[in-house]
């Protein structure tokens, strides 16, 4: 099915630029059910985006985004570990409003594809809805983590671990360092996605 992208210029799903993307969060639920209705919970505060060419898998551009928390009352301890957030270091964040305005921006007609595109996507749709900004995505949604599984599976191998980190070691890349970064995260995402359609079938 053709769909238009935001020029109006018509162009196929196989064709759209592939938008790997990875996000850093507050917590890990976008949205909390309370007094019979969903309210934001933990938020996004950093953006990392590889927008690359899906036939020759050159990169196209980047984006690596500080987002400002603004419920940070609400933050889970724990995610705030893994990603290192520091107020110093998010001193000069953008708005989610002006964050998501920049990534919309760069990944205008884009097919979105992240590891665990659910879990990521469920963020990304919170934030659309906060501010009221259309995404201006493809509507079709890639899965790394799927591809992964199926891929290795596919020529033999069996993935006992399928988090990011570990399906780059199977591909013998290095996983994320720590604290995570979202960019890196999404540099990684397609480093992988690369590896997996050069893996070998296993003898």
């Amino acid at each position: 099915m053709d769909t238009q992208i935001p020029s109006g210029e018509p162009m196929k799903f196989l064709d759209r630029p592939l938008a790997f993307t990875d996000l850093e969060m507050t917590g890990l639920q976008p949205t909390h059910y309370a007094s019979g209705t969903f309210q934001p919970w933990h938020e996004i505060c950093e953006i990392g985006l590889v927008l690359a060419d899906p036939h020759t898998l050159d990169i196209l551009d980047t984006l690596d985004i500080k987002v400002r928390p603004d419920r940070m009352a609400l933050a889970d301890p724990k995610a705030l570990a893994v990603n290192g957030y520091d107020e110093k270091e998010w001193r000069d964040a953008k708005s989610l409003y002006d964050a998501l305005t920049l990534f919309n921006h760069k990944a205008a007609g884009a097919v979105l594809i992240a590891h665990n595109v659910t879990f990521d996507g469920a963020f990304l749709d919170a934030a659309y809805a906060m501010t009221g900004i259309q995404s201006l995505l493809d509507y079709h949604r890639l899965d790394l983590l799927s591809i992964a599984k199926a891929i290795a599976e596919a020529k033999g191998y069996s993935l006992e671990k399928i988090g990011l980190s570990r399906v780059a070691e199977f591909l013998g890349l290095h996983g994320e360092e720590h604290p995570h970064r979202a960019v890196n995260g999404a540099k990684l995402a397609y480093e992988v996605y690369k590896k997996l359609y050069g893996l070998p079938v296993k003898s």
